[in-house]
């Protein structure tokens, strides 16, 4: 049986990566000559795409349109985003 506190924290890794390209993404479209920003959205690219192949190896397809699937088709084996075991609370930090 696979242990579902690394699988959730995995996937707090990935989301928590995912926005900081996003973020550096959007910086970026402004500030576009800024060399230290544009080294740290390719070292979250990397660090992405890293969690990313190591979840699918160890849990399935990640997403619909861009993992690979073994056969049969592995995506609607998972649980729904919309279902809780799919989901994972981020804690509050205590001040």
């Amino acid at each position: 049986m696979r242990n579902e506190m690394n699988k959730m924290e995995m996937l707090k890794q990935i989301s928590a990566t995912r926005f900081m390209m996003i973020d550096l993404a959007l910086f970026l479209n402004t500030h576009p000559l800024d060399r230290e920003a544009v080294v740290e959205y390719n070292n979250y690219i990397m660090q992405w795409r890293g969690l990313k192949e190591n979840y699918e190896m160890n849990y399935g397809m990640l997403t619909q349109l861009n993992s690979l699937s073994p056969y049969p088709w592995q995506w609607i084996s998972e649980p729904w985003p919309w279902e809780n075991e799919a989901n994972f609370m981020f804690e509050k930090e205590e001040v």
